[in-house]
C-alpha cells in the first residue's frame, strides 16, 4: 500500500525525533540508526530510506532547529535597528532554547555529546551552509546599519564584532549546559551585552 506524503513527513518526523532523543541520551558515536528504529517500531532499512547517514540526521535537525527558531526570532524581534534589539535577539534566541525541549535536546547534543571530526564537520557545514550563514549575515548587516547610524563607534569592524557576539553567546550557552556557570542563563546574556554595550559606545554617548 502506497504511503501518502503525510504519512511519509510524519515517519520522518519520528525518525528525527527518535534520532535526538539517542544522541541526547546516548552521543553521536553510540548511537545507531538499528537504536533508532528500534525506538519507533520501524525497520533499519526505513530508516535509511529517509536518511543515508548520521551526518544527514545531524544536519536535518540543525536545519529543522534553525527554520523553527528564525520563525520565533521574526515575531519577538521583527527588526533590528538598535544594538539593544541586537541583544534582544540573543535574549529571545535564549529564551526559545529554554522553553523548547527539543531545542534544549539539540543544544545539549551539539555543545557535550557530539563527537565532532573534521569529516563530520566539513560534512554538516557543507550541507547546511546557507542556514548557519543566515543568522550570522542577519546580525552582520543589522550591525553595519547601527554602527552607520552613529551608535557605536566608527573604528570597530562589525563582521569582527558579530563574530564576537556569535562566540560569546555560544559559550555562556556551553557553560549553562555543562552546568559551570551558577548564574541564570539570561541574566549572564543580558549583563555581557550591557558592557559590550558600554565599550562600544561613542566617547561622548558614555559621558552622558
Amino acid at each position: 500500500m502506497k504511503r501518502t506524503k503525510q504519512e511519509a513527513l510524519q515517519t520522518r518526523q519520528a525518525i528525527l525525533q527518535s534520532a535526538l532523543d539517542l544522541f541526547y541520551q546516548k552521543g553521536y558515536s553510540k548511537t545507531t540508526f538499528d537504536q533508532i528504529a528500534e525506538r519507533i517500531g520501524l525497520t533499519k532499512g526505513a530508516v535509511y530510506w529517509n536518511f543515508k547517514n548520521k551526518p544527514d540526521l545531524v544536519v536535518a535537525l540543525i536545519n529543522t532547529y534553525v527554520e523553527k527558531k528564525k520563525k520565533f526570532l521574526e515575531q519577538k524581534v521583527p527588526s533590528l535597528k538598535h544594538f539593544k534589539d541586537i541583544e534582544a535577539y540573543f535574549l529571545a534566541t535564549t529564551d526559545f532554547i529554554l522553553s523548547d525541549q527539543n531545542a534544549l535536546k539539540l543544544a545539549f547534543f551539539l555543545s557535550l555529546q557530539m563527537e565532532w571530526s573534521e569529516t563530520i564537520i566539513t560534512k554538516v557545514l557543507e550541507e547546511m551552509k546557507q542556514n548557519t550563514a543566515y543568522s550570522f549575515e542577519h546580525i552582520k548587516k543589522a550591525l553595519f546599519e547601527i554602527q552607520k547610524n552613529g551608535e557605536i563607534r566608527s573604528d570597530i569592524d562589525s563582521s569582527m564584532l558579530a563574530s564576537i557576539i556569535f562566540n560569546m553567546w555560544c559559550g555562556h550557552l556551553e557553560a549553562y549546559l555543562s552546568k559551570k556557570c551558577a548564574t541564570d542563563l539570561k541574566i549572564i546574556v543580558q549583563k555581557s551585552f550591557d558592557l559590550l554595550l558600554n565599550g562600544l559606545m561613542r566617547k561622548d554617548e558614555q559621558c552622558c
